[in-house]
């Protein structure tokens, strides 16, 4: 497992998180949307509705957005997230969420738990990931360097959209895959894992486990 060592961390201004299977658990169904969608495997959902004819676009976002909405409707805090986002902000450490749902669902999620972050853009803000430049935006609202933010997801896409805006990337991996090696700059089994990083760094005590 890769971990930060003491320059990187010591260079951390501001976390940015991906949303669903990161900071929550939504239990989006994936191969159900792809089913109803009759997308490909290997082909992300934005990608393949951008793809279609004009006039299938509509219903196949139609789609997606039911099954977004039930996930936010459902989703629950990631182990430790809470306390992480907590904790930066008791310490002074910016954060923000870059997803790929819709506004309107990341919205619901955020109201319904609770979640409080400086920034979210969601994917009628700007290109989805991998596309870097949801990261860049933040990156530029904030004054602060790309290379001095951490960005933190689970899937292949967050790590791509990290390198390409030169930044470092988190694969969060509680099952502890060991994937995605060549992609990324760290794993994080857990957000206690971070917490207790940037504890090392920031001066304030991180909460007890």
């Amino acid at each position: 497992m890769k971990t930060p060592d003491t320059d990187t961390l010591t260079s951390i201004q501001g976390l940015i998180f991906d949303l669903d299977g990161t900071l929550v658990d939504s239990r989006l169904d994936f191969t159900a949307i792809r089913h109803e969608l009759a997308c490909p495997e290997g082909v992300g959902v934005l990608e393949f509705i951008a793809s279609l004819p004009k006039e299938d676009r509509s219903p196949a976002e139609k789609i997606v957005l039911q099954h977004e909405r039930r996930g936010a409707e459902r989703a629950q805090w990631m182990p430790g997230a809470r306390e992480c986002l907590e904790y930066c902000e008791r310490a002074n450490l910016p954060t923000a969420i870059l997803t790929r749902n819709a506004r309107e669902v990341a919205d619901l999620t955020l109201t319904r738990l609770g979640i409080r972050v400086d920034m979210m853009l969601a994917r009628e803000d700007c290109a989805p990931k991998p596309a870097p430049d949801g990261l860049l935006q933040i990156a530029d609202a904030w004054g602060l360097p790309p290379a001095n933010l951490v960005y933190v997801g689970d899937f292949i896409y967050d790590l791509q959209a990290a390198r390409r805006a030169e930044m470092i990337s988190c694969f969060y991996d509680p099952q502890e895959t060991g994937n995605y090696q060549a992609e990324t700059d760290w794993h994080l089994a857990g957000f206690e894992q971070l917490t207790a990083m940037l504890g090392t760094i920031s001066g304030i005590a991180a909460p007890p486990d």
